[in-house]
This record gives structure tokens, C-alpha cells and sequence, in this order.
């Protein structure tokens, strides 16, 4: 069993606070996300999870055993990171075992095992080759293998996939998400994609400024964000923002009246996604008329983007849809599918 918590652990340099008072369970077998932008902690995190810092305080605890003062050997996890870490004058087959020779595992179980590691991968065609003999991708799967082969007790995953183009990125992603279903090895990944998180996390952590933001599933933290800064971080696009005042039930803004909505009167910042929104006919029917900013052909869908006052507002409509620039367009923003956030605090409003 490999669950791990993390009781009040905090990390400080001096005055500057890089990670304040995470406190959260990790369930065993859970795939665990951090997700945040650069500078937010969530690397931190796992380096002290990983015994590679030092937490200032709190306690981490592996599996019911507090492993603050262990050092990172004897923690029974298994890092990937960003960069790949291969031994360039070993082969492929070497570096897949290079763990087993360290930890002097039976020499008899070592082919098995790698073997075993390489075709979670699809890697047993390349075991000869060497590193500089393979792409990104490939490098990035022998890593992965040189981490399954010591059958830890959690993998620990930094950012594995940010040194991969865009269709490496979506294949190995979904390698990684199956390779956790298939081994049921609690997994922490830290990452700055959100499409990442929402695609590979059973829970996501959104952390700023070292301060855990909201914790959920990915369907929690994209259907009732915390605040406006999840709100703006979570989506492609993000939750189009707009401030405004409330009054009786109305929004008011630049270019945006929207009625029928619950909250206490006064100012307040009004959240809706893109594909919630309908492209409508210009006139008093519609939520926001505005010029067109911009047009997005996505395959799939058309992005209209208009400028209503300060705030750029993105809103999907069909593939066939065209309309020029500058040109005015209407948008349906219904009642139901707003949220509403404190404009002072960006706490989210509950009705």
C-alpha cells in the first residue's frame, strides 16, 4: 500500500515561501496532478516528497511511515523527469537495467524484468540501440521503462513530456495514462498543461504562489472552479471573465446586460465557457453585441473572439460559421450556465 500524505509541509528559503501548509491525502493507487504555472510549487512539492528537499515543516508520510529524515534511495519511488537522464554509452537494454544493478537485484531476474519494462513500452525492437540512435519520444519511453523496471512503490513524474512535439505529447500522454491503470502504482505528475491534468489525473492540485488553490476531479475543478484565478487557468480556451455590478438578479458590463441570475448585489466578476455561449443575431435579444476581434478556424469549431470593453470573450459556434473582422456580432450568454465570483477576493460565489 502506497499512501502518501503530506501533513501541513511547508518550504521556505529565508522569507521567500516556496510551498505553504499542503495538507492532503493521497489515496494508493491514485493518479495525482499538480498544475499550476512556473514558480507555483508544485515541482517543490515532489521534491520533497522525493526526499530531494528538505521540508521546512510538516510531515511526509509513505505508506504509514514518516520519511522526512530517509534519504531518497530508501523512499521506494521512481522519478521521470523532463530530461531524460540516459547514459549515452549504454544501450537501451542497459539503461532499462542500470536500476536493478544498483539496488543489487538477482541478476537471474534481471532479463525478465527488463523485457517485462520494455514492452509496457513498445521499446523490445530498440533494446539495442543507443540513445543518440533514438527520437524523443523514444527516449522519453526509455525512461519511463528504466522507472517501471524497479517496481516502486509511487512514480514521481516532473514534467515528462514538455521536451516532445505536440503529437508525441498526445500518444506518450496516453501511454503514461494506460501504464498506470496496468501496473496500479500511486503516480504524482507535475505539469503546467492543463490538458495534461484533465486528461491524465483521477484528483488535480491547481496551486499559486505555493498555496493549493482547489483540489477535485477534473470535472469538479472545470464545471465549479474556486475562484477567477482556476477559472482563467483551466480550459481551452479559459472561462471567459467580465466584471460588471449585480443588480436584482441583472448583469451589467461593457456591451453585456444578463438577467436571471442569483447572487448578493453589487460588484462582481461573471465567468462562462466558451462552448456554453451561442453566436445569436445582433439586437436587444442578445447578451453582448461587440465587433469581432477575432476568427479561429478549429476544425471542429469556429472561435469567435469579440472585445466587449476591457475583456476579449471567446465563444464557439459551428464549423461552417463565417463573419468577418470588426464586424458587430450578438451573443446569448444564458443565465444557467454563469458563475458568479467575489470581484474583490475572486472567491467563488455559492447561490
Amino acid at each position: 500500500m502506497a499512501e502518501i500524505q503530506l501533513k501541513n509541509v511547508s518550504k521556505r528559503w529565508g522569507s521567500f515561501v516556496g510551498v505553504d501548509n499542503f495538507d492532503m491525502t493521497i489515496a494508493d493507487r491514485e493518479f495525482l496532478v499538480l498544475l499550476g504555472p512556473s514558480g507555483c510549487g508544485k515541482t517543490t512539492t515532489m521534491r520533497m516528497i522525493a526526499g530531494l528537499e528538505e521540508a521546512t515543516d510538516g510531515d511526509i508520510v509513505i505508506g504509514g511511515r514518516v520519511v522526512n529524515d530517509l534519504d531518497p534511495k530508501d523512499r521506494d519511488i521512481a522519478m521521470v523527469f523532463q530530461s531524460y537522464g540516459l547514459y549515452p554509452n549504454m544501450n537501451v537494454y542497459e539503461n532499462i537495467r542500470f536500476p536493478l544493478k544498483v539496488r543489487k537485484v538477482d541478476p537471474a531476474t534481471h532479463d525478465e524484468r527488463v523485457m517485462r519494462a520494455a514492452d509496457m513500452v513498445e521499446l523490445r525492437e530498440f533494446l539495442h540501440r543507443k540513445p543518440a540512435e533514438l527520437s524523443g519520444g523514444q527516449r522519453q519511453r526509455v525512461a519511463l521503462a528504466r522507472a517501471i523496471v524497479r517496481e516502486p512503490n509511487v512514480f514521481l513524474m516532473d514534467e515528462p513530456l514538455s521536451n516532445l512535439d505536440a503529437k508525441l505529447r498526445v500518444s506518450t500522454r496516453a501511454q503514461i495514462k494506460n501504464l498506470q491503470h496496468e501496473l496500479k502504482v500511486t503516480t504524482i505528475y507535475v505539469t503546467h498543461d492543463q490538458i495534461e491534468a484533465m486528461t491524465l489525473a483521477d484528483r488535480v492540485v491547481v496551486m499559486k504562489r505555493g498555496v493549493i488553490q482547489q483540489v477535485g476531479t477534473p470535472t469538479e475543478i472545470y464545471d465549479r472552479p474556486a475562484n477567477t484565478f482556476v477559472a482563467g487557468f483551466i480550459g481551452s480556451p479559459a472561462m471567459n471573465l467580465m466584471e460588471g455590478t449585480l443588480s436584482g438578479g441583472t448583469f451589467s458590463g461593457d456591451h453585456v446586460s444578463i438577467s436571471g441570475l442569483s447572487g448578493p448585489d453589487g460588484p462582481v466578476t461573471l465567468g462562462f465557457r466558451a462552448e456554453d455561449a451561442a453566436v445569436a443575431e445582433t439586437g436587444p435579444q442578445a447578451e453582448i453585441t461587440a465587433p469581432v476581434y477575432t476568427m479561429e478556424l478549429l476544425g471542429d469549431a469556429t472561435m469567435i473572439t469579440v472585445k466587449a470593453g476591457g475583456a476579449l470573450v471567446s465563444v464557439k459556434a459551428s464549423k461552417d460559421y463565417r463573419i468577418e473582422i470588426d464586424e458587430p456580432v450578438g451573443l446569448n450568454i444564458p443565465a444557467e450556465i454563469c458563475h458568479l465570483f467575489n470581484q474583490k477576493t475572486g472567491a467563488r460565489i455559492d447561490v
